[in-house]
Order: structure tokens, then C-alpha cells, then sequence
């Protein structure tokens, strides 16, 4: 029997923030203030007064500037959405937390006893260390009840689940043995973990505040090219291709074979039911 082992692997960036004394602009505001190169009488009383503050207020003015400079680096100024950005918190991805994601085969129609039964078997024969996780990936779907439009959650992988595991021998013999699994998905012996790509579509990221995973739009019922079976009407227990769907008004067009010709017939949701 095969152990099976993972890498992980993390970088890290440093930036540096160079900066410069102050002092030397307030000597050129020193030697502005004392330039005997101005020929004249000596300036007295107001006049005195009005050199040293420009002197002063230019030394004291520079300063401040180059500090800033010096504490953040030159960096440019973050605006207030930006900073709030920044400082919210990413949802986590799946891929990124301890061991790997495994598909497993189970009986169909039976995945949520065979989830019970795994965590059941994970918690007696302590391997929480090495088995961490068991999932049944969920999605929203649109489906038509009454002629109202609801959004109700189904399996996305009917007869499978996702566990996230340390694969060796041990772990491999806990989760293979649990009543109605039939095997892992894996190119001939070995099972195959998911790739990042698959296990982020699978299993999305919920963000704060959502109780439902986030997708950009829950999933109609049917689809275009599918075929369906005509429950009632005229067109009873015929079947056919779905070639437009309007969604708004809940209806379907099915291109249904009539006399040997295909004929589109507009049906409400109702009417269809899948093969």
C-alpha cells in the first residue's frame, strides 16, 4: 500500500524606506537669514523681526515635511476605502488549510449517512490529527413550485464527498472502510487530490455575514439543450430539446418531435419535468 505525503511553500517580501536629516534645510534657511552679500544700511526694529521670522518659519517648515517623508517611506497617501480595503478581512480559501482535498465515492443518494458515518468513525479511532474535514458541496439552484420562483440548495456532485485529509496508510483504511464509501477518484490506485482551481469552485469562500455560499447567480433548474419530458397538455409524455428559456415569465420552448417533424412549443415549468 502507498503513503502519501504533501509540500507546502511560502515567500515573504521586504521593502526599505530611506530618509534624509532635516538639518540641512534649516541651515540654508540660516544662511538666507544672514546673507552679507545685501548691501544697505542695517535693517532695525519691524524690518529685524520680519527677517528672523522668515528665517525661523522656513527652518521649522522643512523639517516637518522631510519627517513625514522619512516615516512612511515616500509612500503615496492611502485613501479612506483603500485602508478599509486593506485592513478587512480576506475569507480564508479552502485550499489553504492543513492536508489535501480527496474526492470519495459513495452510494448515491446516501451521502449524508456516509458523511455521519465517517465523522463517527474519525472521532472513535482517533484520527482528527489526520483527517480533517468531510463535505458534501452544496450550490443554489432556481427551481419554479406553485409558479413562484425559489432558491433552494442541491448537491452539486450527487454520490460524492470531499474530505480533506493527511493521506497515508492509516487514513487511507479509515475513510476506504466506512459503510458506503466505494472507493476514492483517482487515475488507478492512487487517489488524486484536487487542485487549487477545483477545490476554490467547489467549495466557495463564504464572506462575512452570508449564511450561503457566494456565487455570482444560483443555477436554473434546467438548461439550455437539456432534454425534458412534457408531464401534461396536449404534448403529454412527449419529450424534447430546451432551446430558449425566459426565466421572467417561467417558461420554456422545447423543440418537440411532431409527425416526424421538430416543432418549438412554449411550455410554463410546470409542464416539464427532467429525464
Amino acid at each position: 500500500m502507498t503513503s502519501f505525503t504533501t509540500d507546502d511553500a511560502a515567500a515573504s517580501n521586504d521593502t526599505d524606506a530611506d530618509a534624509f536629516d532635516p538639518a540641512e534645510a534649516a541651515e540654508t534657511a540660516d544662511d538666507d537669514a544672514s546673507d552679507p552679500t545685501d548691501a544697505g544700511p542695517e535693517p532695525i526694529g519691524d524690518d529685524v523681526a520680519d527677517v528672523d521670522d522668515v528665517a525661523d518659519e522656513d527652518a521649522a517648515v522643512e523639517p516637518e515635511a522631510s519627517a513625514d517623508d522619512a516615516g512612511d517611506g515616500g509612500a503615496d497617501v492611502i485613501s479612506e476605502d483603500e485602508l478599509l480595503e486593506e485592513s478587512a478581512p480576506k475569507p480564508e480559501s479552502p485550499f489553504n488549510r492543513p492536508g489535501r482535498w480527496y474526492v470519495v465515492h459513495t452510494q448515491s443518494g446516501y451521502e449524508k449517512k456516509v458523511k455521519q458515518n465517517l465523522e463517527a468513525r474519525i472521532s472513535s479511532m482517533n484520527m482528527e490529527e489526520r483527517i480533517h474535514e468531510v463535505v458534501i458541496p452544496m450550490e443554489d439552484v432556481v427551481e419554479f413550485k406553485n409558479g413562484k420562483k425559489v432558491v433552494v440548495q442541491k448537491k452539486v456532485f450527487p454520490g460524492y464527498l470531499l474530505v480533506r485529509c493527511e493521506l497515508d496508510d492509516d487514513s487511507w483504511y479509515v475513510i476506504r472502510n466506512t459503510p458506503g464509501v466505494t472507493g476514492f477518484v483517482g487515475q488507478g490506485a492512487k487517489p488524486s487530490p484536487l487542485p487549487r482551481k477545483d477545490v476554490d469552485n467547489f467549495l466557495q469562500v463564504k464572506e462575512e455575514g452570508e449564511e450561503a455560499p457566494k456565487r455570482s447567480k444560483p443555477r436554473l433548474e434546467y438548461e439550455l439543450g437539456e432534454t425534458v419530458r412534457v408531464k401534461e397538455g396536449p404534448f403529454a409524455d412527449f419529450s424534447g430539446e430546451i432551446v430558449e428559456i425566459n426565466e421572467d415569465q417561467l417558461k420554456v420552448k422545447v423543440l418537440v418531435n411532431i409527425f416526424g417533424r421538430e416543432t418549438p412549443v412554449e411550455l410554463e415549468f410546470s409542464q416539464v419535468a427532467k429525464l
